[in-house]
Order: C-alpha cells, then sequence, then structure tokens
C-alpha cells in the first residue's frame, strides 16, 4: 500500500507511546486520524487535540463512514489487541489493509534510510540521542521515538525533508524483523522474553536474523562483547563500539560536580571534549553508538558536539525528578537486571557518598520467574530497597511468582521491604530516602509526585 494515496488511518491501540508517534506522523501527513484506545489519558489527550479522532468505547458503530473506503484506508494495531477485539475482527472480515506498528515502520525503511536501534535495552535512549544530533544538524530526521523526548516533548520528529528515519526496533513478538536498516546499532543481547522465544539461544538467532537485514552497503554498529553472530551474506560494514574499547569509543572519562565530559574515538573523524547534557555513566555509551550513526548519516562535528550538551535526556528514563540539598528522585524504566545494574551503578557514579534507596516493580510474572535471582543481585547494589507487588501487563498470574522470591534472595545488609502500592507513599515517608529511585515498566512512575510532595 502506497501512504501517500492514503486518505484514511485507523488505529486500535492509538495510546501507546509506539502507536501514538505514528499518529501524530500520519496527522503531519494531513491523512484523516481514528482510532480506539481501552483508557483516556495524558497523551490521548494530547492526541486529539492534535487533531485525531479517538474513541475508548469497542464499538463497530464508532468507526466513521470515512474509514470504511477499503482502498484508501489503512488499518494499525498493537500485538497488545486481542483476535476477539470487535472493531478489528470487523476489519479483517471486510477485507481490510491490517498491519501491525511494525511492518509500517517497516515500509518507512524501504523508502528512506533507517537509522535503527536494537537491543535488550538502551534502545530508548541511543535512538532518542541519535534523532537529537540529527535533528538538530543540517541533516535532520523524521524519528518514531519510545519515550517522550525532554527536548521536544514528543515522540516524533518530523521532516519532509530528510532521507533519514530513526527508529528504535523492538525485539518484542519479533516486530524488528520488519525493518531494513541502512544502520543499526545493537546495544545488548542479554536474554529476554523468553516468554516469546523461550530460550536465550532462541532470543540470539532472532537477533541475528535482524542484522542480516541490513542494507547492501550498509552498516552494523555491536556492543563490544555482545553475543552475536554477524552475516557475512551482505556486503556491510561492521563495527564495534564501546568504553574504551571499539571501533568507536570513549576515552579519557572526566566525573566531578554532576557533570561527565569524555573524547569520542571514531574511525570517521575523532571529537575531543564531549560534555553529556544528561551526565550519568551508561549514557557515555549510548552516547558513543548515537554519534557513530550521526557520522554515518554526515553530522558535522561540530554539530555534534553542540547537540550531545543540549541534549536532556527522555521522560522516565534516569529522568530527575526532584533535585534539592536534602533529597534526590529520579524515576527510570528499567525493567531488566542488567538495566537495573547499570542505572543503580550510574546513579553511584553521581553520589557516591550518599545513601542509594530504589522501588521496585517487577514487570511480567514471567520475567520474574526467569531472572529473580539477577534481580536481587542487580537491587543488591543498593542501600535500601523497597519490592512492590508485580505489574501484570498482559499476563495472568503464575502459581508460585511473586516479589517474594526477589525479596529473598537480596543479600545481607540490604535494607528491605515488601510494600503494598497503596502504601508505598507512607513507606517512603518512613524511610526518608537521600537519593530514591523508582524503578520499572509499569504503573510505578503514577506514584512520583504525591511521593514527592511529601518529601518536599
Amino acid at each position: 500500500m502506497n501512504i501517500d494515496t492514503l486518505q484514511s488511518v485507523y488505529f486500535i491501540g492509538a495510546g501507546g507511546i509506539g502507536m501514538s508517534a505514528l499518529v501524530r506522523y500520519f496527522l503531519l501527513k494531513g491523512k484523516f486520524v481514528v482510532g480506539y484506545d481501552r483508557t483516556s489519558s495524558h497523551l490521548t489527550e494530547q492526541l486529539i487535540q492534535e487533531g485525531a479522532h479517538l474513541h475508548f468505547q469497542e464499538e463497530v458503530a464508532q468507526i466513521p463512514l470515512r474509514c470504511k473506503d477499503k482502498e484508501h484506508t489503512l488499518i494499525i494495531y498493537t500485538p497488545a489487541i486481542p483476535a476477539t477485539h470487535t472493531e478489528l475482527r470487523y476489519f479483517r472480515q471486510e477485507g481490510f489493509t491490517i498491519m501491525k506498528r511494525a511492518e509500517v515502520l517497516g515500509m518507512l525503511t524501504r523508502t528512506e534510510k533507517g537509522l535503527c536501534v536494537a537491543g535488550t535495552h538502551g534502545k530508548t535512549s541511543t535512538s532518542t540521542l541519535t534523532a537529537h544530533l540529527l535533528h538538530s544538524s543540517h541533516v535532520g530526521c523524521n524519528a518514531f521515538l519510545g519515550g517522550i523526548s525532554r527536548n521536544y516533548n514528543t515522540n516524533l520528529l518530523f521532516s519532509a525533508e530528510s532521507e533519514y528515519v530513526v527508529i528504535e526496533a523492538d525485539e518484542f513478538d519479533r516486530s524488528f524483523h520488519h525493518l531494513r536498516p541502512y544502520a543499526t546499532v545493537i546495544t545488548a543481547t542479554d536474554a529476554d522474553h523468553l516468554d516469546i522465544y523461550g530460550t536465550h539461544e532462541a532470543y540470539l538467532e532472532s537477533f541475528s536474523h535482524y542484522a542480516s537485514l541490513v542494507t547492501e552497503g550498509g552498516h552494523l554498529i555491536v556492543k563490544k562483547g555482545a553475543q552475536l553472530s554477524i552475516p557475512t551474506e551482505k556486503s556491510i560494514h561492521v563495527w564495534s563500539y564501546g568504553i574504551e574499547q571499539g571501533d568507536f569509543r570513549a576515552t579519557n572519562i572526566r566525573i566531578a560536580n554532576e557533570t561527565i565530559i569524555f573524547d569520542y574515538t571514531s574511525p570517521l573523524g575523532n571529537i575531543a571534549d564531549i560534555e553529556l547534557g544528561v551526565p550519568i555513566y551508561v549514557n557515555i555509551e549510548n552516547g558513543v553508538a548515537a554519534m557513530a550513526l550521526a557520522q554515518i548519516a554526515g553530522v558535522s562535528p561540530e554539530e555534534i558536539k553542540t547537540a550531545m550538551a543540549s541534549f536532556r535526556g527522555i521522560e522516565r528514563r534516569f529522568d530527575f525528578r526532584l533535585r534539592t540539598p536534602a533529597h534526590i528522585v529520579l524515576s527510570d524504566y528499567a525493567h531488566h537486571p542488567e538495566e537495573l545494574k547499570q542505572s543503580i551503578h550510574s546513579l553511584r557514579q553521581l553520589y557516591p557518598t550518599r545513601k542509594l534507596t530504589g522501588v521496585f516493580q517487577p514487570h511480567l510474572y514471567s520475567r520474574t520467574r526467569d531472572f529473580y535471582p539477577a534481580f536481587a543481585e542487580s537491587l543488591s547494589l543498593l542501600d535500601e530497597v523497597i519490592l512492590l507487588d508485580i505489574y501484570p501487563a498482559r499476563e495472568l498470574p503464575i502459581e508460585g511468582v511473586s516479589s517474594q522470591l526477589i525479596f529473598d534472595c537480596l543479600k545481607s545488609g540490604v535494607q528491605k521491604h515488601l510494600c503494598r502500592k497503596e502504601d508505598l507513599v507512607a513507606t517512603i515517608q518512613t524511610c526518608n530516602p537521600e537519593v530514591l529511585m523508582i524503578l520499572g515498566a509499569g504503573d510505578v512512575d503514577n506514584y512520583v509526585a504525591p511521593i514527592i510532595e511529601v518529601l518536599r
């Protein structure tokens, strides 16, 4: 289907962070955009203000007449929508063109040069930083982001002229297999989504297949040490990156007074004294990967240096929400053991002498079952841990799986609490933390505002 000849686009599950970026894209392309989501939110209200026609009741009667033209209407849905959904069933029965979000993004990588970021963790931060580097330069880009950029207060960057599109390549449900990247970063291949893949070996095979989709003459940039079978059937440029190692790397790292400065070493040209706009240790690595993609796209050294310093981060990605002499509070989406480890390590680098307290809401019963010893190991890097009940998301409970599994494996010497969500604010008030991390991919972020209120 040709995007330019579309007249209407109908979204089923319009309010998700990934879907809403496509909603905004098609609005800016001048299409008639309609959609369903289960619940109203701040994000859906923004989309309505921007011109989308959204409803929150699952009814065929809600579908406008303009969207019943099969030849000029595209239906886009998220995998979170069940096959029994009334509106989705109607469109299937009537023979409409129906695509997953990932398929639509794949279409875009066939008409534009895709700069994609894949990996178990670091995708959102690295892709958002890459988009900022391009958008701040003479190159420009379209960008579909997995979070809300603090610089632009949106998850979509739009350019009618640029030949580049920046995409977060999601491995869940093998979605990234629809993409055809011109250049891609792979940040990590630690096991995850074993409810989908079954084994780490199958997970790794999926990443190897993704790497084979890089277009002829394109670029594959892999974190040094990541497990990956490099494809050999195409003529592509294969690079590595890291801290103090790799083709693209950070050296001469200086951390002082809540600032981080380093030198960037690259086969495409070195840049001295890069300052991180969001000064956390893990962003050194993310920054190296983003700068590699930016150099490949033709962003100049001066543009890169300026944009790295002006980056303001992403909502819920190492997101400082309170900074006073008495209390530091940040919210972070980390929901994998390695992400937790990196976030805690990064914060410890900034505040080496202060007590670190973490609130963690495990995400998914299956992930907790598969990784609870690793979760406990990472959380034991904190001085104090407050564990909430598991956020189930798309899953039903699994017998014998609860936050107690993590709690029981925490190392001795760590202060620890099991806590219900409704008791969290009172527990925080009792603990009176110095540096507090709110961690998890569920709804725990909803409690940040009342926590800040009591700490003030």
